[in-house]
């Protein structure tokens, strides 16, 4: 049992000899259980921080099989090559015959974000079928950081782009950086 002790104020040298008083005792007992009650009950409804997390959906395979690969339409494939600087390099098709671009542009509201609405809203209205849609195919540079997959990865959740992958990037397309500038250290 938790208690206070105060001095009963007798027993001090010199002076005129004063009879004991009983000292007054303070029973702390209840006041420590209601503290451990206050700090249980916050802690039980205490909510913490849940991290946030993008579902994103891996091959399961390390090899690559000839049947697996799918044949998409050019007007309907953006590739996006992820370059230094906080640059990103787009085009439409394939990067020896582009349809569209390349163009360099940055992340974000007034970069790349108003480019994928266009094309999230102009691709089934070329191929005629609204179950068409755009496939944007994302390819990181050794030269880029973490941070730019996660803003491009963001990007694709705000827009509500359904098809998007993240592929290697080839030689061609880092000479194709190189050339424009964005494939520095």
């Amino acid at each position: 049992m938790a208690e206070l002790n105060q001095d009963s104020g007798g027993g001090k040298k010199g002076g005129k000899i004063r009879s004991k008083k009983a000292g007054g005792r303070v029973d702390l007992t209840a006041m420590v259980d209601l503290a451990f009650l206050l700090i249980t009950f916050f802690m039980l409804t205490t909510s913490l921080n849940k991290p946030n997390a993008m579902d994103v959906a891996m091959p399961d395979k390390n090899e690559e099989d000839p049947e697996d690969r799918l044949e998409i339409a050019d007007n309907r494939t953006m590739t996006l090559l992820l370059g230094s600087d906080n640059k990103i390099e787009w085009y439409m098709g394939t990067y020896s015959e582009p349809i569209e671009g390349p163009e360099i542009v940055d992340y974000g509201k007034d970069g790349i974000r108003p480019i994928l609405l266009e094309k999230l809203e102009q691709v089934p209205r070329l191929t005629g079928d609204p179950e068409k849609g755009l496939i944007v195919v994302i390819r990181p540079s050794d030269k880029s950081t973490h941070r730019n997959l996660v803003d491009i990865l963001d990007e694709m959740n705000i827009v509500e782009a359904k098809q998007y992958m993240i592929g290697t990037i080839s030689e061609p397309e880092i000479e194709v950086l190189e050339r424009d500038g964005i494939y520095n250290d």
